[in-house]
């Protein structure tokens, strides 16, 4: 039996970083402030002989010194094809790193161009030359041949000595950005004749980082795998990276404090291949891409599709300030501790969770705090009536009228029972209605009548209406009253250690309260009881104006607790009395040796110390 096979011929593939390398220095892609400056250097008559191109790879190094070196030699006259190949040498020095190989090329310096007017010597990865390599090819750089010009490559500046950087004429290649990354696929794709979604180029350009070659690189290999259509989720899923659908199906189940499913779309993205560590990192981008949304102003700050930016413009309207904040903290903070955790997967399901329920926590807070709720005039049937704004302050005192008689009473005798200190640390909590939109407004007085309010003096209200103003001036007016005039007031008798007790007791509440300093003060300084007024001395002037400013509190608390309201104290300061605080030891020794020199006997017969 005989096999015929039939065999179809293949053209030579060539890769796109290949195909599509510059040739000139407008198709250099991302650089325009390098290429400007070379192409003036030119036309000026101006270029260095020596020349260090460094930056990230495949941002176009290599590309612009063969450029280069081609377009010094140009004169007009040479076909359109001439590439100068012998007029240009390429030494790779990862390879050709000894002093030979650099000998070699200085020999060969030494002769002049056959053809154009330069020699050109690119020497790339020049980094990896040993320091005999770098001494032996100083004094060959520094003063090269008229024909002769030197273009260095490297991605490791740091790397070279500081001799051969001073001899040469820097240019610092960038990283390509997103968009110029992007824009080049663009073209790229219209010669190939493939249809090519643009957030599809898009994920490309950012996986590349930077790097055109890469870009080109992933263009090929992604191309190979969905043919002349290039969609996003073929790209995704070809590169095997979170799509931008994952992130925003997170962030909506976030939005809803949906915890469940949020893990259940965690457990998916695990079951993909994908790393805990990557959806955490890029969540937290995520959330700065939302933040970037909310400004017009650094909107264009945002690198993706037009089609991805409206998605991103949707959902942060949805988020608010405070919350993606907090989001990108908390998702920051994951990424940090990942690698150090020993249960990965319950940190990242802990971040989600608490990220779902950071709203939670927002809604714990009343925005919208109603005095009496709108839930209790449905419960009671009463039907809520919309006022106008003019008509507002004829309902409060509707409202206020209606208010029972006995309540007052009720509240009067409360306040007969009660000393003056305590009324004022412990004033009435005021009802009031917040009239609003959401609030019922009863309109008739008999509704009231008929069913009183149940107050719940057990929680406390605070607001702004007619009844709580006069109330709460009235309590203003029995406040000064009280304490400005005592005369009424009990006037008991009371010992000096009674005395001592209750200010010891107030540094305590003072430390406790978290005023230290006031606290170790009181504790420092006991005062004395002389002809019925306390005598405090003080060691300084700063201690009197501290203790001055917290009287107000210390003499309601000394009128109570002594149950006499014509307490007066009467402060002193004496400077001598610092000095007690500054003794050492030894300064106590001193002092007692003074008055008795058999001490020092004694400290010799025991052998005591200090």
């Amino acid at each position: 039996m005989v096999a015929i096979f039939n065999f179809v011929s293949m053209e030579h593939f060539i890769v796109s970083a290949r195909k599509y390398r510059p040739q000139t220095f407008k198709d250099v892609v991302g650089q325009q402030a390098i290429t400007n400056t070379l192409l003036n250097a030119i036309h000026n008559n101006h270029l260095a002989q020596a020349l260090l191109f460094t930056g990230p790879r495949g941002v176009g190094k290599t590309s612009c010194a063969r450029i280069l070196a081609k377009t010094i030699n140009q004169d007009g006259d040479e076909h359109p094809d001439e590439d100068f190949a012998f007029n240009i040498f390429e030494l790779d020095a990862a390879s050709n790193n000894s002093v030979d190989d650099i000998r070699s090329l200085i020999d060969q310096v030494r002769i002049p161009p056959q053809v154009g007017k330069y020699k050109v010597y690119i020497i790339d990865e020049v980094h990896m030359l040993s320091q005999a390599a770098f001494n032996a090819f100083l004094k060959t750089l520094e003063e090269p041949p008229k024909h002769a010009i030197f273009i260095l490559a490297t991605t490791e500046k740091h790397k070279i000595i500081p001799t051969i950087l001073s001899r040469c004429q820097i240019f610092d290649f960038k990283r390509i950005t997103v968009t110029d990354a992007k824009n080049h696929l663009i073209r790229v794709a219209e010669q190939e004749g493939i249809n090519a979604e643009e957030d599809a180029l898009q994920i490309i350009a950012q996986k590349a980082d930077g790097a055109m070659r890469d870009a080109l690189s992933i263009f090929d290999r992604v191309v190979s795998f969905s043919g002349k259509n290039l969609t996003r989720q073929a790209v995704t899923e070809n590169l095997n990276v979170l799509d931008y659908e994952t992130y925003f199906k997170t962030t909506d189940l976030i939005l809803q404090n949906n915890i469940p499913q949020l893990l259940l779309e965690f457990n998916e993205i695990l079951a993909q291949g994908f790393d805990g560590h990557h959806f955490i990192a890029g969540l937290a981008s995520h959330f700065r891409d939302l933040l970037v949304c909310k400004n017009p102003a650094t909107i264009n700050l945002l690198e993706v599709g037009e089609q991805t930016k409206a998605k991103y413009l949707e959902q942060s309207q949805k988020s608010i300030h405070e919350f993606l904040i907090k989001g990108i903290e908390l998702a920051n903070d994951c990424d940090l501790k990942y690698k150090t955790s020993r249960n990965q997967r319950l940190l990242v399901e802990l971040c989600l969770m608490q990220l779902a329920s950071i709203l939670l926590d927002g809604e714990k807070k009343n925005d919208k705090p109603y005095i009496i709720p709108p839930s209790y005039f449905k419960e009671k049937g009463i039907k809520a009536i919309k006022i106008a704004p003019e008509a507002k302050e004829k309902a409060l005192e509707k409202i206020e009228a209606s208010e029972p008689k006995a309540q007052e009473q009720q509240e009067d005798k409360k306040e007969k029972d009660v000393t003056v200190a305590e009324t004022i640390q412990n004033e009435e909590q005021i009802i009031n209605e917040d009239i609003s939109e959401d609030t019922a407004v009863i309109d008739a007085p008999v509704a009231i009548e008929k069913k009183p309010l149940q107050i719940n003096r057990e929680r406390k209200t605070s607001g702004l209406s007619l009844s709580s103003i006069r109330k709460k001036k009235e309590h203003e007016e029995k406040k000064v009253d009280n304490v400005v005039d005592p005369k009424n007031l009990p006037t008991e008798a009371f010992e000096e250690s009674e005395m001592q007790a209750a200010w010891i007791e107030y540094g305590k509440m003072q430390d406790k309260k978290g005023e230290r300093i006031i606290g170790s003060m009181f504790a420092m300084n006991i005062p004395e009881l002389k002809e019925d007024k306390i005598h405090l001395e003080l060691p300084n002037q700063s201690m009197k104006i501290d203790l001055e400013n917290a009287l107000p509190g210390l003499f309601q608390f000394l009128y109570r607790k002594l149950n006499n309201y014509s307490v007066e104290l009467v402060i002193t300061v004496n400077e001598e009395a610092s000095k007690k605080y500054a003794f050492t030891p030894q300064d106590k020794y001193e002092k007692l040796r003074e008055k008795n020199p058999l001490i020092d006997k004694l400290r010799a017969d025991f052998d005591l110390d200090l």
